[in-house]
């Protein structure tokens, strides 16, 4: 029986431009792909093409991580933030489209009201892209335009920045937020640095990265992703060396992890979404592991205190449950 593969998406040589140009992660993201993908593509490719291909380090190329930031337009790829005392609220996979705001938005929205955070993280995925994923739509389903996307989450952002006028505000980029980038630079590449053509050129309130250090070596990380599975949470603590907080699985959860360094604790601080919300017909009405909530972290003294989440119990009512009472939003 023959062997049927997949045809690549780019000639050899088209593969070797972009590899000198963006390296296995910049590669990977305008591709679509795992790196370890790229990785074996390039084996491929020098093999047919009789050339040794490089990332681009040293004269005439970037050093490493610049070009994922100009790739996605994060002007700091780490943010490092000393923090002794007070709040930072996370959120994130808001997943934003038209239509009315969920329950877990206006929460978040109270909080950064109430609680008088100092710092406010929309940790990845506000804009969901559904227009421009890879994945081939479902039948004649209905998508906003891109445009109405965008418009939808600079009107949520927009609320948020309004209840948090003294905070910080800082964006992880999520892996929905970069398909915006990544369509614009395989489609349009000679519109690079044009002003509108980055996610970011439109959220001028909002500090974008890959991840924010916050605290110090016993603070905690922020960031969209890393580690995968049901056990993401427990990985990331383990393997970070420190408190991290991701979204992306959407399934809101704290793990402690204690070694002889101490205590330290993998977040999932679920999403913004409503977990039955249009966004996620790809899921054919399934059973799906998603908490609609966001977390909140507070530090004393220097010292990170246990996160706490805050979690939507009602989304039809508009209630969301936080330190053992009903809050309705």
């Amino acid at each position: 029986m023959p062997i049927f593969r997949r045809k690549p998406k780019v000639s050899h040589e088209a593969f070797a431009e972009m590899f000198r140009k963006h390296g296995v992660q910049g590669t990977a993201q305008l591709l679509q792909v795992h790196e370890r993908r790229v990785f074996e593509r390039r084996t491929r490719a020098e093999a047919a093409l009789g050339i040794k291909l490089e990332s681009p380090i040293g004269p005439g190329g970037t050093k490493p991580g610049e070009r994922d930031a100009d790739l996605a337009g994060v002007e700091a790829p780490r943010m490092e933030i000393d923090f002794t005392d007070g709040v930072v609220l996370v959120g994130g996979d808001a997943h934003y489209w038209p239509g009315p705001s969920t329950t877990a938005h206006r929460g978040f929205c109270y909080f950064a009201k109430e609680l008088k955070p100092k710092i406010v993280i929309m940790n990845g995925d506000a804009l969901d892209a559904s227009s421009i994923s890879r994945h081939p739509p479902i039948g004649w389903e209905g998508l906003p335009s891109l445009a109405d996307e965008l418009a939808a989450v600079q009107e949520r952002l927009g609320e948020i920045t309004t209840a948090s006028r003294r905070a910080r505000r800082i964006w992880p980029l999520g892996n929905h937020d970069a398909r915006f980038n990544t369509r614009l630079a395989m489609q349009t590449p000679e519109f690079r640095h044009v002003p509108g053509t980055r996610l970011v050129d439109h959220f001028p309130d909002w500090e974008p990265c890959w991840a924010a250090f916050i605290g110090g070596q016993g603070g905690a990380v922020v960031k969209h992703r890393f580690k995968g599975g049901i056990h993401a949470p427990h990985n990331n603590a383990m393997w970070a060396g420190r408190t991290m907080i991701t979204g992306h699985l959407h399934s809101q959860k704290v793990t402690p992890f204690t070694d002889y360094n101490g205590t330290r604790w993998g977040v999932d601080a679920g999403c913004l979404a409503a977990p039955r919300g249009p966004q996620f017909t790809y899921i054919e009405e399934n059973p799906r592991n998603h908490v609609s909530g966001f977390c909140v972290l507070t530090w004393a003294k220097g010292v990170l205190l246990p996160p706490e989440l805050a979690t939507v119990i009602s989304e039809e009512r508009g209630i969301i449950w936080f330190r053992g009472k009903e809050i309705a939003v």
